[in-house]
């Protein structure tokens, strides 16, 4: 009967050691991909950074454009000089 035990001791020993090494192995993956996410986001704020500079910087350039369009229209409806000489 000591014998019986003994062994049914050692397989729940090693029926619980399989089973954390279980969790520990999705504990890993889980940490991967976390890890992975967490790469992924830093890009994406990247990105939008990067695309919120484009807008303003385009924004910028349609302000500069517009007040430029004012002065060539003067230019244009304005009487044409004659060269001297």
């Amino acid at each position: 009967m000591f014998q019986n035990k003994q062994h049914l001791t050692l397989g729940v020993a090693l029926l619980a050691t399989l089973a954390l090494s279980g969790c520990a192995t999705y504990d890993d993956e889980f940490a991967g991909i976390n890890s992975r996410l967490d790469q992924l986001d830093t890009r994406v704020q990247g990105a939008a950074q990067s695309a919120e500079s484009a807008n303003q910087s385009a924004q910028q350039a349609n302000q500069r454009l517009d007040q430029i369009e004012g002065r060539v229209q003067r230019l244009e409806s304005a009487p044409r000089r004659v060269p001297r000489g």
